[in-house]
């Protein structure tokens, strides 16, 4: 555990070099000088003392740090992924209900896909919707406002299931696009809880532990996108497997390809956290 000093040091680092840029190759000039310094001051044989460097700092040190901008943000699709949690015993109505009613909600925007959890969360749905900008949404929204028909057929019978909601806004990282499943299957959506600074830090790590699981073939890649709004610095790869036993023999396979192995070790220095959902298509989703 780091000690007051310790943590008081980091803040001073972090505060001054976002007011002196190029402060980093300062620090490591003074970080490699001083640890010469020290082994030149111990000549009577003792071992000297370790410099007090924290992991965090090492790894800030030894990479560059860039935006998160990218080419995805600058033509501004973005995609909002909604999160529903279902009260228990309500989930077959909630479906049913959605059912009969979505094509009230699809003539508005494009629905990318509607799942509900098979591992996970329980009791939860997740859809993903497309958008070509901010505005589009915003007249989405209004426009829906005024629908009788949702507003008091759906809305007022929806609400009453619901535990909460949770809407996070995502573009696709700036490598990625997204695609279709070759045929109907079941999905998994993996999300990654990144270090601070976006895909210009962690993006090509990602992108080759990503691309090297696509490669084995046991899964299919539909989407990578990064958020906007909600939880910063998360990543979400949304998966298709043919079926459950399809991924478990794929993922053994996978963990003993060396290449895919390299990968993942080289990403998981930007990794903080991750979780993994299994979704299953509702009969009106478009991926399927």
């Amino acid at each position: 555990m780091l000690g007051l000093g310790s943590k008081l040091g980091q803040v001073r680092v972090a505060a001054a070099r976002c007011l002196f840029p190029g402060l980093q190759d300062k620090l490591l000039q003074v970080a490699n000088g001083g640890a010469s310094q020290q082994l030149r001051l111990s000549s009577n044989g003792a071992r000297p003392a370790a410099r007090s460097i924290s992991w965090e700092s090492r790894r800030w040190l030894h990479r560059s740090v860039g935006t998160s901008t990218g080419p995805q943000q600058k033509h501004g699709t973005f995609y909002e992924f909604r999160t529903y949690n279902i009260k228990p015993g309500k989930m077959a109505d909630f479906l049913n209900l959605t059912e009969d009613k979505i094509h009230l909600r699809t003539a508005k925007s494009e629905l990318v896909g509607y799942w509900f959890l098979e591992f996970g969360n329980m009791n939860e749905v997740i859809h993903i919707w497309k958008y070509g900008s901010y505005k589009e949404r915003t007249a989405v929204r209004r426009s829906l406002m005024q629908e009788e028909d949702w507003q008091q057929n759906y809305i007022s019978k929806m609400l009453p299931m619901l535990n909460y909601q949770i809407s996070e806004v995502a573009y696709l990282v700036p490598w990625a696009q997204m695609h279709t499943s070759p045929k109907p299957g079941v999905y998994e959506l993996v999300s990654y809880q990144m270090v601070a600074g976006g895909p210009a830090v962690w993006g090509k790590a990602f992108q080759k532990a990503l691309s090297a699981h696509d490669h084995v073939g046991y899964c299919k890649l539909i989407g990578a996108f990064h958020s906007e709004f909600g939880q910063l610095n998360r990543v979400h790869a949304l998966w298709w497997h043919e079926d459950c036993d399809t991924r478990a023999a794929g993922r053994h396979r996978a963990h003993e390809d060396v290449r895919v192995v390299a990968a993942v070790r080289d990403s998981v220095n930007y990794l903080v956290s991750q979780n993994n959902k299994l979704l299953v298509p509702t009969p009106f989703s478009p991926l399927q």
